[in-house]
Formats: C-alpha cells, sequence, structure tokens
C-alpha cells in the first residue's frame, strides 16, 4: 500500500504519518531520510525528528540523491520523508539529476516499493500561500507540484494534515489509525 501525507510546515504531518506507520503493524520499519545536513537549522530539525521517532522501532537510511539506486533494505513498512528535501536535493546538488528529477524520484519511489509491504511518503503542501517567486523558486514548486501530482495518483491513500486534523483526501485509513 502506498500512502501520501501532506500539509503545511508545522501542520503535524510528520507525526501523523509516524501513527500511520505504527497502525500498520509491520515490521521492520525504515524511515528513508532526505534532508541534507547543510547547515544547523538542519540538524536541530533532524534531531527533532530522530526525538519523535526514537522509541518506533524504525532503522534510518539516510539517502539525499539517487533513491532509484539506493541499497534500500527490505521492510514492513517505509516511511520516507521528505519530497520536498529529495526534490530539492535531486534538482542542486552536484550529484542530483537537476531538470530529470520527477522522473529520476519516480523510478526511486517504485525501487523503494519493490522492496517494502507499505510506503508512507510525507511531502510539503507550499502552494497556498498566494505569493509570487522568483522563475528558480517557481521552477522548484511546479517539479513538487509535478511530483505530488503522480504520486496521488500512484497512492492507494491521499491524508491532507491541517492543523495536526488528517483530512482523507483518497482511501481509507480505517482499521489503521484513528483519525
Amino acid at each position: 500500500m502506498l500512502i501520501l501525507v501532506t500539509g503545511g510546515s508545522g501542520s503535524g504531518k510528520s507525526a501523523f504519518a509516524e501513527s500511520v506507520v505504527m497502525g500498520l503493524k509491520t515490521r521492520p520499519n525504515l524511515y528513508i531520510a532526505t534532508m541534507y545536513p547543510f547547515d544547523e537549522e538542519c540538524h536541530r530539525r533532524i534531531a527533532r525528528h530522530r526525538l519523535m521517532r526514537r522509541d518506533k522501532g524504525f532503522e534510518t537510511f539516510e539517502c539525499y540523491t539517487g533513491l532509484k539506486d539506493a541499497k534500500i533494505p527490505s521492510s514492513g513498512t517505509t516511511l520516507l520523508e521528505c519530497m520536498s528535501n529529495l526534490t530539492a536535493n535531486e534538482m542542486y546538488q552536484e550529484n542530483g539529476s537537476g531538470d530529470a528529477c520527477v522522473q529520476e524520484i519516480l523510478k526511486g519511489i517504485h525501487h523503494v516499493l519493490s522492496h517494502t509491504e507499505h510506503l508512507v511518503i510525507v511531502t510539503n503542501e507550499i502552494f497556498s500561500d498566494g505569493i509570487e517567486y522568483d522563475p528558480e523558486t517557481t521552477r522548484y514548486q511546479q517539479y513538487l507540484g509535478e511530483m505530488n501530482c503522480e504520486l496521488a495518483k500512484l497512492a492507494d491513500v491521499v491524508v491532507e494534515v491541517v492543523y495536526s486534523i488528517p483530512l482523507v483526501k483518497k482511501g481509507t485509513l480505517e482499521g489503521i489509525v484513528s483519525l
């Protein structure tokens, strides 16, 4: 099963995604971390997320680019967090795929799906602020939006988390997590 969890910054989507993984009750649980620790802010966010999942039995696998070629351990459930970081990494890191990031990441998603029973993907809703951005940021938004649309098509379940409230947009989480 593929479950896509989206929401704005600070919406509670990470905590919700982890509760979905716990509700699936498959083991082992793999956490694919995509945030590249390039500054102190990133290190703080990574530490906060590690603390959130400390006692949840996740094995962490760091993957900043090249998901399609990653030596991913097989798992019962994999949590991939998050698409906005992975997209930026693929676009801008030296070993990233640049303008081919959407296709390359989708190949990576299929690669991960072949190694896990369930895949929960966290992504960001960055399109609602109504602000006009510079062309490079707009290009990033375009790629992330395209990626999110493709993932939503593939997903069995799509959930948007708003103010820590999960709103199911596609499929059902009945019997997995209480809403």
